[in-house]
């Protein structure tokens, strides 16, 4: 485990700490994650879905539809993940499906249609009652439930504790969501913004007209969904696309 966690602090992108976690993750049994991360939730929804970061190494045809067709929104894990935090077994909620609707027995039959068929759900304790993030571990093909389950019993402590410490470095990462990312120029009058500089100041010192100022900072508001440039600067820091170097 601390090779695993020396080469996690030295990751410098998603992409690196995501392999990572799928070859360490597959050395205990579960061969497919599927990871989800917002700093946009309310009681209500989710926030806006491109907002969201989605990891995996499930096939597209699972992902596409469990997570495209949000499917995951009515599973009894999602629930329970919502307003719990830790470790929980399938087990907990496939093995008695009385008291499932027939949506999540639907789904439930889904997953057993892709061999998605035990496994762990992890709840990860946030910052703030806006951000959510869990992380779904499906075991390889041949593990039933009970193997899992003994697994966890022997390593359950340790595989949380690995899965806590990926959550904390991707948090801590440029995030890669459905909105297409900043520009190096985009990213770097946002900053000035905040900083306290005026358009007027950016121009001077980037050596650019107050005009393409204003467009830069209008094209980062589009990507990132928001109406105003206070709104980008707060969520383009939310997803440490700024203020990284």
């Amino acid at each position: 485990m601390l090779d695993y966690l020396d080469a996690l602090a030295h990751a410098e992108t998603l992409e690196d700490v995501w392999n990572l976690h799928c070859e360490e993750m597959a050395r205990y049994g579960f061969d497919r994650l599927l990871y989800g991360y917002t700093r946009f939730i309310t009681e209500e929804t989710l926030g806006e879905f491109e907002d969201a970061v989605f990891l995996t190494n499930h096939d597209s045809a699972y992902f596409d539809r469990f997570i495209g067709e949000r499917l995951f929104l009515q599973t009894p894990m999602f629930r329970w993940a919502r307003h719990h935090g830790g470790a929980r077994s399938w087990g907990d909620f496939w093995d008695d499906t009385q008291g499932l609707s027939e949506k999540e027995k639907e789904i439930i039959a889904f997953n057993r249609q892709m061999n998605v068929t035990a496994g762990y759900s992890i709840s990860f304790a946030n910052p703030s009652p806006r951000a959510f993030g869990m992380i779904s571990l499906t075991a390889r093909s041949g593990l039933d439930q009970a193997d899992v389950d003994e697994i966890w019993g022997r390593d359950g402590r340790v595989i949380e504790a690995i899965n806590h410490m990926a959550h904390l470095k991707i948090m801590s990462l440029p995030h890669r969501t459905a909105r297409a990312g900043l520009s190096d120029r985009q990213r770097e009058v946002l900053e000035w913004v905040g900083e306290g500089k005026s358009n007027l100041d950016i121009a001077t010192i980037l050596g650019v007209t107050v005009a393409t100022v204003e467009k830069h900072l209008r094209l980062a508001r589009e990507k990132l969904g928001v109406e105003t440039t206070a709104h980008a600067i707060l969520k383009a820091s939310f997803q440490n696309q700024i203020f990284q170097d």
